[in-house]
């Protein structure tokens, strides 16, 4: 009876989450039009917790969100579900970009969502094409603009904190960027990989402390990896 009730609320969610999405897509496109991203992420905030809500989930805010004035950060997450960057965006003060698989591209609406957004497609199983997007990921950082990325590489399928690949380390070493460690807590209940299906209910954005490169820069890559995983780890068990 339980798995009959949940599936019920699923279906009535996921329409009113994908129409939801479909026209803020359209009105970012409108926005984007005349005014610049950065201008723009006034909508995309609310867009995004619009969203969110839509799909039957209330955003909690731990910690302090980074001021703009103090960019570019590099905003490193534990990657629970399809709405980490909905929770990130939702939140944050100033636009960001994000990495995305190159395979999202090809999604209706999203893929064009994502080319507009203006993110960085990424191509995991090629070690070339993963250095290339790292490389141009490295130019917009070092340009001011911040960066949010899923060191895991993948969202988690079992709900634990996996294994960090190498890259966003060696990016943050090379831009000297501040680097922000955010524990989402709540998303993988609420929308599993393996499961089509929805649960309402809270989601805690915890946003630490700030690691800035004077703290890393004598750190190897494995040490700087090892930390910012420590602190990730805190995080999620203080919930």
């Amino acid at each position: 009876m339980v798995g009959i009730i949940k599936a019920i609320i699923s279906i009535i969610l996921w329409p009113l989450f994908f129409s939801t999405f479909v026209f803020g897509v359209f009105g970012y496109f409108i926005v984007t039009t005349f005014v610049s991203l950065n201008v723009a992420h006034r909508y995309m905030k609310i867009f995004c917790r619009t969203c969110l809500f839509a799909a039957g989930q209330l955003v909690k805010i731990k910690g302090k969100v980074p001021p703009k004035d103090k960019q570019p950060y590099i905003y490193m997450l534990n990657h629970q579900s399809m709405f980490d960057h909905f929770l990130i965006a939702g939140s944050t003060s100033h636009y960001l970009t994000g990495v995305a698989a190159a395979d999202q591209y090809s999604y209706p609406v999203y893929g064009a969502a994502l080319r507009r957004y203006k993110a960085i497609s990424i191509k995991r199983e090629k070690l070339k094409d993963a250095i290339h997007s790292l490389d141009e990921a490295q130019k917009v950082v070092l340009s001011g603009t911040s960066l949010l990325i899923a060191p895991e590489g993948t969202r988690t399928v079992s709900g634990e904190l996996g294994t960090f690949k190498k890259g966003p380390f060696h990016l943050a070493i090379n831009t000297e960027a501040t680097i922000i460690p955010v524990a989402i807590i709540g998303a993988w209940e609420a929308k599993k990989k393996t499961d089509w299906k929805l649960k309402p209910g809270i989601i805690t954005v915890h946003y630490g402390k700030p690691i800035k490169s004077t703290q890393y820069k004598n750190y190897s890559i494995q040490e700087l990896s090892d930390f910012v995983k420590n602190e990730l780890q805190k995080m999620i068990a203080g919930g």
